[in-house]
């Protein structure tokens, strides 16, 4: 079976109330999307989504008339490309749900068919008042979910404890909890420097009295050494997210500066390189459950690879009601993905990524 096509197709959700993440000092008022569809001769066509494809244009001629199953190839150019352009990662996306329709099994089993289901964390995104974030500690706990996590800006560290504190007094032990400090990498123009080692640490050991599962990113990807004498002072170290290549995200592994690896299969590593990954941190006692903020398909696609090469303790489940909801998140899908009252993310029944668009929003393909 041969590719014969690959485009992209784009659309934008207007948001009414405004989305405010902590890693964006610019409010969120719409959501874009981008899906890539990659159709062949034998009429199996498969999608996928994470980056905005922006640049790609032109580099189709590198897959089409290739033969699908030549996962190994595809992702070999993806990878020369990525060094010359941007992250391409949502074509092996499309490849593989193309792929696992043509042979009628999910992702997942294809990679191994380790779980079909994986505790999910609730990862919030906005900035809250102590007291409105442990209110939606309470409702989260009561949506099923066993783990959250929050966002603490860093000119309010202080804020963070403070959160904790009252989280724990609201929900008890009933949630795990992790704190993103969004350090290692910003947006286009902000121009802030991340906190010292030392003030990193700092609220590491402060943390640490309330029971915190992981702190994320509290210093950038590139202070390996920064990163390791944050490790074991009582909880875990996370990050890796969005580093641009292998040997970055080797070089974490094998220096042993993180606890637990989040390389995102749709913005930093790819599908079938993820395997790599997962055994690389796993053979040295570190734990492989990526970063999954892009949109629906994204998060899909990191199910996929997470369930089928092992699973993790907890899979990262965009969440953050009112301003982010399952119907935000993945607007872009006929139906959105939703962690039922057991607290599980279930790999959906379906071949490939067991999830198909939302075509009120885009252009049909022609069957």
């Amino acid at each position: 079976m041969k590719i014969t096509n690959i485009r992209f197709e784009r659309a934008t959700l207007e948001l009414d109330p405004p989305f405010c993440p902590n890693w964006d000092p610019t409010p969120r008022r719409t959501f874009a999307a981008t899906l890539t569809i990659l159709e062949t001769d034998g009429g199996v066509i498969g999608y996928g989504a994470g980056d905005d494809m922006t640049g790609f244009d032109g580099y189709e001629k590198h897959f089409i008339g290739k033969d699908l199953f030549d996962i190994q190839e595809h992702v070999r150019a993806l990878e020369t490309i990525t060094f010359h352009a941007g992250r391409y990662w949502p074509i092996e996306v499309a490849i593989w749900d193309a792929i696992g329709k043509a042979k009628n099994e999910t992702v997942a089993s294809l990679f191994g068919g380790a779980e079909d289901s994986i505790p999910a964390y609730a990862s919030t995104g906005a900035i809250m008042s102590a007291a409105e974030r442990a209110q939606s500690a309470v409702a989260i706990r009561n949506a099923g979910f066993k783990a959250m996590k929050i966002r603490v800006p860093q000119t309010q560290l202080d804020l963070g404890i403070e959160t904790l504190k009252l989280i724990r007094e609201a929900v008890g032990s009933d949630l795990e909890i992790m704190v993103d400090l969004n350090q290692a990498w910003r947006m286009p123009g902000d121009t802030r420097k991340s906190i010292s080692v030392e003030t990193a640490m700092k609220f590491v050991d402060a943390a640490v009295d309330y029971g915190v599962y992981w702190i994320e990113e509290p210093l950038p990807m590139e202070d390996v050494e920064g990163l390791k004498k944050l490790r074991g002072r009582g909880t875990r170290i996370a990050g890796g997210e969005m580093v641009r290549t292998i040997h970055e995200i080797n070089t974490l592994i094998e220096s042993d500066a993180l606890d637990v690896i989040q390389a995102d299969v749709v913005l930093a590593a790819g599908m079938e390189k993820s395997r790599e990954i997962a055994r690389r941190a796993n053979a040295r006692g570190h734990v492989f459950t990526p970063h999954t903020w892009s949109n629906g398909y994204g998060l899909a696609a990191n199910l996929q690879v997470t369930a089928g090469i092992g699973g993790a303790p907890f899979i990262e489940f965009p969440y953050d009601p009112p301003t982010w909801t399952n119907e935000r998140r993945d607007f872009l899908m006929a139906k959105p993905l939703t962690v039922e009252s057991d607290g599980l993310l279930h790999v959906p029944a379906g071949p490939g990524l067991g999830i198909e668009p939302n075509w009120s929003y885009f252009k049909q393909p022609v069957a």
